[in-house]
């Protein structure tokens, strides 16, 4: 199980600054039984939202947001309150939010960081898509990870190795900032690569604890 913690509301609300109509997604997996994105925690995180001045247009629970397939089946029931949406909030680990972002053509923003944990990864069985950072980042890159799909987790664009869309380890391994900045674009986000991402605080990734125990 990944184990998950709720990003503050602060933070969150920053998220949302230039949004008026969220649509809120919660977890029955892994994030339900860490009770950062259930069902109760999917009403708490409304009600604070509604008293913050956000129109919550829908929510919605899904069995296990780290599997496509069911993230997309699920979410076209409530295809005309996301369209109505400005953007999508997801209380659910990293792979969760970047399925959604795979499925919709909104900005779907992190509610939770992934912490340190190990074990399972979820369903989309394809490739790693979380590295279980401690502090997800997915908020500025269009709900594509720069942390577990870019070969030297680079978090403030692409390396000078990165030719024609592809990562220079590989021809057959697209440039996870390329897919980024596409993904921007088309949203119409790509300001959000004006802001300077600090260094990561490795101390509670997953790398940092594999690494201890060594």
């Amino acid at each position: 199980m990944l184990t998950t913690k709720q990003k503050p509301l602060e933070q969150i609300l920053q998220y949302l600054d230039r949004e008026k109509s969220i649509f809120l997604i919660g977890c029955r997996g892994c994030a339900e039984g860490c009770h950062t994105g259930g069902e109760q925690e999917v009403l708490d995180m409304k009600q604070n939202l509604e008293e913050a001045g956000k129109t919550i247009i829908g929510t919605c629970l899904i069995d296990f947001m780290c599997n496509e397939n069911l993230v997309r089946m699920t979410l076209q029931a409530h295809e005309e309150n996301i369209v109505a949406a400005d953007s999508l909030l997801a209380l659910c680990c990293g792979i969760g939010v970047q399925a959604t972002s795979a499925v919709v053509d909104k900005i779907v923003h992190p509610g939770c960081n992934t912490l340190s944990m190990g074990g399972r990864h979820g369903e989309w069985r394809d490739g790693e898509r979380c590295m279980e950072c401690g502090d997800c980042v997915l908020e500025y890159t269009g709900g594509i990870c720069p942390v577990a799909r870019c070969a030297k987790m680079l978090m403030n664009g692409p390396c000078g190795g990165s030719q024609n869309g592809k990562c220079e380890v590989s021809p057959d391994v697209p440039c996870a900032w390329q897919l980024i900045i596409e993904r921007l674009t088309k949203l119409g986000q790509l300001d959000k690569l004006e802001r300077i991402v600090e260094p990561k605080d490795w101390s509670v990734s997953l790398i940092a604890g594999s690494a201890s125990n060594l």
